[in-house]
């Protein structure tokens, strides 16, 4: 990073944020709130965003003054709300908001969304598995900018807004989601920009995003690689509507008679996966780092005669689900994305039930799928009603992923809109783009195997020495979906290591993740794929330095 513009840094830790030379503050401090005034009711051309829209227009600003202390510390800045409007007058808006610091670093930072997305991230929230240590971008001086892909997800939606799925019925809506609105936001955040600051463009602009946002921080690599310098991507649902079959095949399989385990049971499960394979990396501490290692039975928890003998154990029918949906599944017929199939989930997944939502949920799925369902059984639900079939009443439990019958086709035709699988990344590596991409092996909801495969397949067409110059993949023991509640929640000052890669050349090196569970002090090395931390026999279990990155 160029000194002119470093920020004050002791021990790693941002303690403020200055404006060195390079540092942008638009005509004074006083006149912040006068500039940010003017930009309300400011139209947003339809020529200046790169995808049909008939333009937008800025419907709010306002100075927001400076709060919080230390690492929450956020200065003064300008809050912008605006809407893009659709071709297609039965679509919804494209709400978003921008983020313009009165005192700017001269770089943006696009956050991205969750789920079926639906609201606005919050612009002074953090990226992904970021640290609780460390100044968030709009704090670092970032201008934040961020959407809800292309619809509104009703107030109290329950059980949770990203949920929402009903505007997959319409087609421009749906192309938003599956990439179509990261292009519009972009482009027309840009243009605010400019407008605020009075240049044409951020020196740099960065993309970070988890789950669904993970998927969109893959999109923009793949797709508009001139738009973005770097990109963040966390637990990614890149293969959008392949993974949408596998919520489908869990679905059903979850559904059998007695195959369903109660919450009890998922903590057994839980409990004796841990048991079983806690100790392979040479600590017992609660988090398995050696997954593939993992050789777990579940039929070592089999009830006598396989019959339902209560929380202490499992029923047959319910071992052949668990095992169904740990296992790998392959669809019989083709899909135009290219994708063959899924990988399934480790046991220790879905079991946890400090999140039960997330995972296999409390009650079993049923006509209709029922709140207390797991999360990616909903969301299936709202994906054949609405984006498949595009009949609300449909009963998704009768649409088999693995025979979809007259559905194939249009299953087929979703894959190629939602599936952003390219491993193609040439033309973004040959701009200088940089990509750290991250995903927990607790992982409930996303399979961490599948960002495997997404990862090695970048290997295997662009070459291991072309991926090494512009990628790094690190897998998470411990960590789990959204970092809640987890084993070993991950805490990583991913942006500062992806600033220094982008502007000085500098790769992460030797990176360490801390436990950012309350009170927790421990911290790991965040190792390189396919190396996972193995505790060296000596040393404080709680350093990363007592831990090697150990392969096979």
């Amino acid at each position: 990073m160029d000194l002119t513009r470093a920020r004050t840094v002791v021990a790693g830790v941002v303690l403020a944020v200055v404006a060195p030379l390079g540092w942008t503050t638009p005509a004074g401090a006083a006149d912040a709130a006068a500039r940010c005034a003017a930009l309300s009711g400011v139209d947003i051309p339809a020529r200046v965003v790169g995808l049909p829209t008939t333009g937008g227009e800025v419907t709010e600003a306002t100075l927001v003054a400076p709060s919080g202390s230390g690492s929450t510390a956020i200065g003064e800045y300008c809050r912008v709300t605006a809407a893009l409007h659709p071709v297609d007058p039965a679509a919804p808006d494209i709400r978003m908001q921008v983020a313009l610091p009165t005192t700017w670093n001269q770089e943006a930072l696009m956050f991205g969304g969750g789920g079926y997305n639906g609201t606005i991230p919050a612009l002074d929230g953090n990226v992904p598995f970021g640290p609780g240590d460390a100044a968030r971008p709009l704090g670092r001086g970032y201008a934040t900018f961020a959407s809800d892909s292309g619809h509104q997800a009703p107030a109290g939606y329950l059980p949770t807004a990203s949920l929402y799925g009903e505007f997959l019925a319409n087609d421009e809506a749906l192309r938003n989601f599956a990439g179509d609105a990261l292009k519009k936001t972009r482009d027309a955040a840009v243009f605010v920009i400019g407008r605020y600051y009075d240049r044409e463009e951020p020196e740099r602009t960065y993309f970070a995003g988890g789950s669904t946002g993970g998927r969109e921080a893959l999109a923009v690599a793949q797709r508009w690689e001139r738009d973005f310098d770097g990109v963040i991507s966390v637990y990614p649902a890149f293969n959008a509507a392949t993974l949408d079959l596998y919520f489908g095949h869990m679905t059903r399989q979850l559904a059998a008679p007695g195959a369903f385990p109660r919450p009890a049971q998922q903590v057994l499960l839980y409990d004796a996966v841990i048991r079983t394979c806690d100790g392979l990396d040479g600590l017992p501490d609660g988090v398995i780092s050696d997954e593939p290692a993992c050789d777990f039975d579940p039929a070592v928890l089999r009830c006598p005669e396989g019959q339902d003998g209560g929380d202490t154990c499992l029923s047959d029918p319910q071992i052949t689900a668990i095992r169904a949906v740990s296992s790998a599944v392959t669809f019989p017929y083709p899909l135009a994305s290219g994708e063959t199939g899924y990988p399934g989930f480790p046991f220790l997944s879905g079991a946890d039930m400090s999140t039960p939502l997330l995972g296999l949920g409390t009650t079993p799925p049923a006509t209709p799928i029922p709140k207390t369902a797991g999360y990616g059984m909903q969301f299936w639900d709202a994906w054949v009603k609405y984006a498949v079939t595009r009949d609300p009443g449909f009963d998704s439990l009768s649409l088999d992923p693995l025979a979809p019958g007259p559905w194939q086709d249009r299953i087929s035709e979703l894959t190629a809109l939602q599936d952003v699988n390219s491993t193609d990344l040439r033309p973004f590596a040959r701009r200088g783009g940089k990509l750290l991409l991250l995903h927990g092996t607790a992982d409930e909801l996303v399979s961490h195997r599948a960002t495997v495969e997404y990862y090695e397949g970048l290997v295997q067409t662009m070459g291991e020495r072309r991926v090494d110059a512009f990628a790094r993949f690190y897998l998470v023991p411990g960590a789990n979906h959204a970092n809640l509640a987890a084993a070993f929640a991950a805490g990583w000052d991913s942006l500062t290591a992806l600033e220094r890669w982008v502007e000085t050349g500098v790769a992460p090196t030797d990176p360490v993740v801390r436990d950012t569970n309350p009170g927790a002090t421990r911290t790991r090395p965040l190792c390189e794929y396919p190396a996972h931390p193995r505790y060296s026999g000596t040393g404080s279990p709680d350093e990363a330095s007592s831990f090697d990155c150990a392969t096979g």
